[in-house]
């Protein structure tokens, strides 16, 4: 099966993507993260004004699978997160990279990408 993994994002080997967009990023889960977690119940954000560091829980996601973490892939201050999807889970489903993202995140400003995979390295990894 062919997962789209859009060109133009940074993906983590843990299945996140980062869309950075000058001083913020939008992040969220892959289309291969969404199809392996099956039909997506339940989404748990973090408040606005939460500081987190690369690495910490970003978000909870409850599936009819199974219950998973999805970790940031960078530092930064949440702006937001997507309301949508506590509303409507299945949006991470259908949409994983527009109407289904999670967190806006505000970057730290010593932000780089050189710990993230191209969309490129990314198909490699899940190929």
């Amino acid at each position: 099966m062919a997962f789209d993994v859009p060109d133009g994002l940074y993906y983590t080997e843990s299945h996140e993507w980062i869309d950075p967009d000058g001083d913020t990023a939008r992040i969220g889960i892959t289309d291969f993260a969404q199809d392996e977690l099956g039909d997506i119940v339940f989404v748990e954000l973090p408040a606005a004004d939460t500081e987190l560091d690369e690495g910490d829980e970003l978000a909870v996601i409850e599936s009819i699978k199974a219950v998973s973490d999805v970790y940031t892939p960078v530092a930064g201050v949440v702006v937001a997160g997507n309301e949508a999807v506590g509303d409507e889970p299945e949006l991470v489903n259908d949409d994983p990279y527009d109407d289904g993202w999670l967190v806006e995140l505000e970057l730290d400003a010593d932000f780089d990408t050189d710990s993230l995979l191209s969309a490129a390295e990314y198909r490699e990894q899940i190929e």
